[in-house]
């Protein structure tokens, strides 16, 4: 993908802003198909901030992006791009999710996502007891008295007791879980958790799975975000085989006990390169968010700022760990987007979606028909809890059940709703009556957000312009694949022809095989390259300067540039043993194995860049194809006038 190409499709992916219309004139016309100059100028004044290099935001060379950028939409309609069915799934998909922020009820979710805050600053320590219940179940007074009187026995003899003589895992359930926060549980169990003080068992409560009680056994501040920095010894290390792993981490941390600086230490021997160049230290992180609760535990487990773990091994290496900084919960600001998301995936959508509902019903004209449930209600019979229920063939199709302004809601669409929904009553005998209240209130809710998701382009202009951008941005990007990025991948020769058109780019920086024997200690490194010197293999040399109590050597094998941070910036690449360097707070004697130096890489070593300068050469041809393909006019009037309102 070239960059120009990926600079404008990021622009294009992102807008969301509305020009005024008022005596909007035409811009440019590309194959006769008329571009408006508000249009034009909505794309430009939005994205104006985001467009990094100067040229694009000079008024001529954005307009020459933007109308590339129409020219390949021409090409996608052309071949039809826009009708294959993997398309038109991808933009449904898109299209299903963005209108999720449309239904919303932004006064409802506001309150969720600040009290999903307020709960997430706290740790709550809980035991339960549920009775299981069907959550479709009406009759609900015998579980409700069984999980009351288990409640009153909790509170007499002790959580505990109950618990080994009640529960058995199908019907009744009482329960530890341990520690959690907001968007652990089910809303309504977390929400009287939250509402249950330290010591309390709860009244009676129900959630999908049946009636709970919950006790509180404890709650506590959560610990924060925390900054710290490791030393990570891989399980399997790429470059150095000198030692395992867990020998390895035990010999580093002898430096650090010896007094030896942990950043030091973690420059010279932490394999995490992303993070050893920096002194091993990771972006600040709070409980939950690493892959490791074993390493998240260990640094929330340091007690003062500067202490360091012993060495522990996590599912990914041994580490040393040193607290850096422990920092409070983020602000409110900085998550309420992250929690908003949340909000949306979690049982409180519910709530969302209700008050949604109650928005809609008073913006529509909607009418009921008085006949829809009593008719429904006599056709059901036993076949229904088999799932083999079916309409009959006296069935009255086109009757309406509720209409939504002038949309009608027939019997068979409500008929067809009811077969699909037998699934959920299987087996079950759940009063006819009750069937259908519950699934007619399913089937009003469906079809009052479909009904609304069917018109949303034509009620709100900002959701029209978004999908809009993302139908053509996602023709652009299957058009790019079919025309530019799959042509380079694939087409052998011609990459094969334009790597050795341009071999001169494709160059090795000088790279050295190196053995690296590393010391605190200056006067252990003049007696360890004396040993180097006179060809000693590292065993011996550690054998040598190594003692019981204290490690004053570590060799590190690799192949690296010449300009690897790894290596003293005075190094010279010259092969045999090296004189003494200081680097990284501590002295390094350089065996050089091998001197690598600049050559020519091979198309295989250099494949990556070739395919990426390929497809710009490729997309640059296929453009100029374009041009010439479809007309382009520009009305240089109206191009004056953008150019006097952008001021450029």
């Amino acid at each position: 993908m070239s960059l120009k190409y990926r600079c404008l499709f990021l622009v294009l992916f992102t807008l969301n802003f509305t020009f005024s219309q008022d005596k909007d004139e035409v811009l440019l016309k590309v194959d006769g198909e008329p571009i408006m100059a508000s249009e034009f100028l909505r794309v430009y004044n939005k994205n104006l901030d985001l467009v990094k290099d100067e040229s694009q935001k000079d008024v001529d060379g954005y307009l020459k992006l933007f109308t590339e950028y129409q020219l390949k939409l021409k090409e996608a309609k052309r071949l039809k791009i826009n009708e294959d069915e993997t398309y038109k799934r991808e933009f449904s998909r898109y299209k299903k999710q963005l209108i999720k922020n449309y239904i919303s009820e932004n006064e409802v979710t506001e309150a969720l996502v600040r009290e999903a805050y307020d709960r997430s600053n706290i740790d709550i320590n809980a035991s339960h007891i549920l009775v299981r219940l069907e959550e479709t179940a009406k009759d609900t007074l015998k579980a409700y008295n069984e999980v009351l009187a288990l409640r009153e026995r909790a509170l007499k003899e002790g959580f505990d007791k109950v618990k080994t003589e009640m529960h058995n895992g199908s019907t009744i359930f009482i329960e530890d879980l341990g520690y959690f926060s907001a968007f652990k549980m089910v809303y309504d169990f977390e929400s009287a958790a939250f509402n249950t003080a330290v010591g309390e068992i709860s009244m009676p409560f129900r959630t999908q799975f049946g009636y709970h009680v919950v006790k509180v056994n404890d709650k506590r501040k959560s610990r924060g975000t925390i900054s710290a920095a490791h030393i990570m010894v891989n399980l399997k290390s790429t470059k150095d085989s000198l030692h395992n792993p867990e020998q390895r981490i035990k010999e580093i941390y002898k430096k650090l006990k010896q007094g030896e600086r942990f950043e030091a230490l973690a420059k010279q021997f932490s394999e995490d390169r992303s993070s050893a160049a920096n002194g091993g230290e990771i972006k600040p992180f709070k409980s939950g968010q690493l892959s490791s609760a074993k390493f998240e535990d260990v640094a929330f487990a340091l007690k003062n700022d500067g202490d360091v773990s012993e060495p522990f091994k996590s599912a990914y290496g041994w580490h040393i760990v040193k607290r850096i900084k422990l920092s409070p919960i983020e602000s409110f600001e900085d998550v309420k987007a992250s929690f908003e998301a949340k909000v949306k995936r979690d049982s409180r959508s519910k709530l969302i979606n209700e008050a949604m509902l109650n928005k809609l019903k008073k913006q529509y004209e909607i009418t009921y028909s008085a006949d829809a449930k009593p008719y429904f209600t006599k056709l059901l019979n036993n076949d229904f809890y088999n799932r083999s229920w079916k309409l009959p063939e006296n069935f009255k199709t086109n009757e309406t059940v509720f209409s939504i302004n002038s949309r009608p809601f027939t019997y068979q669409e409500f008929g067809n709703h009811l077969i699909k929904a037998q699934r959920i009553y299987a087996g079950k005998k759940t009063p006819f009556a009750i069937v259908i209240d519950k699934e007619f209130e399913s089937f009003f809710e469906n079809s009052i957000f479909k009904y609304r998701e069917d018109n949303l382009e034509e009620e709100n202009q900002e959701f029209a312009n978004i999908l809009k951008e993302y139908r053509d941005g996602l023709l652009l990007f299957d058009l790019m694949e079919k025309e530019v990025w799959n042509k380079a991948a694939k087409d052998t020769l011609g990459l094969e022809a334009y790597y050795n058109k341009n071999k001169s780019k494709y160059q090795w920086s000088d790279r050295v095989d190196v053995v690296i024997a590393s010391s605190a200690e200056k006067s252990s490194m003049k007696k360890i390259l004396k040993l180097m010197k006179k060809g000693k293999s590292e065993d011996e040399i550690k054998k040598a300067v190594n003692t019981k109590d204290k490690q004053n050597v570590i060799f590190t094998k690799g192949t690296y540039k010449t300009d690897d941070p790894i290596l003293p910036s005075d190094f010279k690449a010259v092969k045999g043993v090296s004189k003494v360097y200081e680097h990284n707070e501590a002295f390094h004697v350089i065996d050089v194995k091998a001197v690598l130096p600049a050559g020519q890489k091979t198309l295989e070593e250099a494949k990556g860049n070739v395919i990426n300068n390929y497809q710009e050469e490729i997309e640059t041809n296929w453009i100029n194809e374009l041009y010439k393909r479809f007309k382009v006019e520009i009305n240089q009037d109206v191009l004056k006038t953008v150019k006097t309102k952008i001021g450029n």
